[in-house]
């Protein structure tokens, strides 16, 4: 008496790849709407960063970080600043008016979070972060101000830390001009020194490498 060899039919099989398509397909588009919504995220704070400095600007007539009256606007606990009309200092400097700039405008109540200036690193609470965990600072571009990209035009350079080179060049297509070593966004390495900070050409920026950008405003 024969035995009966049981078995997958073609069909089976052919069922079986299409739902494994299927699944990896949804997981390939799931991860791609998770890249899209941090990018998004990283964008907001290169939008939101300007809104903080027009906002103190127009309640105080002074920079956040720069303000002389500081002590009268904000009170006893704020620091001033020396009021020349730029925010001095390296974007992750703690000790120069770029670094109390994040107490001025949680003081004034433009920001949640501490305005107790802290070590002002990565695992600091006063430290502002972005999407990915990475550290978030703003400097004045010119004159006594310490920008971390020198040559780039503008009142203001913002940057943002520990950004995959994926999210950095599609930040700057997004918000700029697609060049991530041109434009008012540009990519760094993160071992970048302010003031002579070189940039990295776009095709030499690799996806799962991290860099800080700027932006300048």
């Amino acid at each position: 008496m024969k035995s009966q060899q049981s078995g997958f039919t073609l069909v089976e099989i052919a069922i079986v790849l299409v739902i494994i398509g299927l699944l990896l397909g949804g997981i390939l588009k799931g991860q791609e709407l998770i890249n899209s919504a941090k990018v998004k995220n990283l964008a907001n704070d290169f939008r939101v960063i300007p809104t903080y400095i027009y906002a103190y600007q127009d309640k105080y007539r002074a920079l956040p970080g720069d303000d002389s009256g500081a002590v009268a606007h904000l009170g006893t606990g704020a620091t001033a600043g020396n009021g020349n009309g730029v925010i001095e200092g390296a974007w992750d400097d703690k000790t120069a008016e770029a670094g109390q700039f994040w107490s001025h405008i949680r003081k004034a109540g433009l920001m949640s979070g501490t305005d107790a200036i802290g070590a002002f690193d990565d695992a600091d609470p006063y430290t502002p972060k972005n999407a990915l965990g990475g550290r978030l600072g703003v400097s004045g571009n010119g004159g006594p101000a310490t920008p971390l990209i020198a040559g780039m035009s503008g009142s203001y350079q913002i940057c943002s830390k520990g950004l995959l080179g994926k999210f950095a060049k599609q930040l700057d297509i997004q918000m700029d001009d697609g060049d991530t070593a041109g434009g008012n966004m540009r990519t760094v390495a993160v071992t970048a020194v302010p003031g002579t900070a070189p940039t990295v050409a776009t095709k030499d920026v690799q996806d799962d490498t991290t860099y800080i950008v700027c932006m300048t405003i």
